[in-house]
This record gives structure tokens, C-alpha cells and sequence, in this order.
């Protein structure tokens, strides 16, 4: 089983380097670590006393995997969760912070536990996954990851500037819904014919 450093490192080089698209409403992001995340933790890398797009740019690899070990697995519990779900809660944590807990309890409500959607993972969210895992134990991380493939696909459909993370521009599948697949069996992968016919109203 891969370590947590190990996972984090994989989410550093999915998220790549320095961007600030006004597209994407997390602003300046390097290595998937946002300016507000370092401005939150106060992460003054220059030394000039406040936290800018500046202080993004500087951000190292290391760095950035520290910092999702720490506040993006640690600090919101999913160290706690079933080892099958957390890398994907993990990855998904790091995207799209509380939605991804959100997302899994949403699930977990479908499978018939009766807790909270608050976005927080607490010992009744801790508990109903264990119960989740126990009554499907093959089936469970495939359910969240398409469940995770579903919330991107939604967003899109409410945010069309959204869209390009979604779908190429050549129709095919955008980088939030191949990130989704990593961590589906390939079974239940789209085939490029499903993708388009979830897309097509997008024009």
C-alpha cells in the first residue's frame, strides 16, 4: 500500500505548477495549494511579512506535500477513514476541500446510514464508512469515485466556465474526469461514446 507521502507526491505532480486561471475561482495555485490555503496557514515564504501570489510562486514540491499530509489528510480526519477510501477522499480533499467529505456522505446516506452531510468527517461519518466498507468491501471505493466522476460532471452542467476541466476541446474526457477514473476500476470507466453523450448538451 502506498504511504500517505507517497499519495500526496502523486496528487503534487497531477496538479502541476504555477497557474492563476480566472476560470478556476482558487485564484493563484501551485502544486494544487492555493493562495488562500497559504495565506490561511500563514506560509510567508519571502519573509516580507504578508502571504501573495508571490509566496505561491516560491512554493517547492516538498513543500506542498507537507502541507497537503498535514491539512489535507491529517487535519480533516481522513487518516481515519477506511484505508480503501482515502486516497480518493484524499485527492478529492485537495480539489475540492469539504466537497469531498460532502460527496461521501451523500453516499453513505444512499447506502442507507443516516448521518449528517456537513461536510466534516466526525465519528459518525468515521463509523457509517466502516459499516459501508463491511456490507460492500469490493464495491465501495468504486461507488465513491463515481459518485466523485458525477459531482464534476454536475458542477460543469451549473458553471460552463467550468466546462474545460470536463471536456477537451476535442470532446474528450477533461482532466477532473480521467483524475476521477484513476481511482475507479476500470470497469466502470466511461467509454469515450458515454462521455460524449453526457457532454453533448454543452455544445
Amino acid at each position: 500500500m502506498k504511504t500517505v507521502q507517497q499519495i500526496a507526491m502523486e496528487i503534487v505532480a497531477r496538479e502541476g505548477g504555477y497557474v492563476n486561471d480566472p476560470d478556476d475561482p482558487g485564484g493563484a495555485t501551485k502544486y494544487g495549494v492555493t493562495l488562500a490555503t497559504m495565506q490561511r496557514i500563514g506560509l510567508d515564504l519571502d519573509g516580507n511579512g504578508r502571504v501573495s501570489e508571490t509566496d505561491v510562486k516560491r512554493l517547492t514540491r516538498d513543500k506542498a506535500r507537507d502541507i497537503f499530509v498535514e491539512h489535507y489528510f491529517k487535519g480533516p480526519r481522513i487518516d481515519e477513514l477506511p484505508p480503501v477510501l482515502q486516497a480518493s477522499v484524499f485527492d478529492m480533499y485537495v480539489n475540492a476541500g469539504a466537497n469531498a467529505v460532502r460527496i461521501l456522505q451523500r453516499l453513505l446516506n444512499d447506502m442507507g446510514q443516516r448521518i449528517a452531510i456537513d461536510g466534516a468527517v466526525g465519528p459518525q461519518t468515521i463509523e457509517a464508512a466502516f459499516i459501508a466498507q463491511s456490507l460492500a468491501p469490493n464495491y465501495l471505493a468504486d461507488a465513491y469515485g463515481i459518485a466523485r466522476r458525477n459531482y464534476y460532471y454536475a458542477l460543469a452542467d451549473r458553471r460552463p466556465g467550468s466546462r474545460k476541466y470536463a471536456k477537451r476541446r476535442d470532446g474528450g474526457k477533461g482532466g477532473w474526469i480521467t483524475r476521477a477514473e484513476e481511482f475507479i476500476s476500470s470497469r466502470y470507466h466511461l467509454t469515450e461514446a458515454e462521455h460524449a453523450a453526457r457532454v453533448a448538451a454543452w455544445g
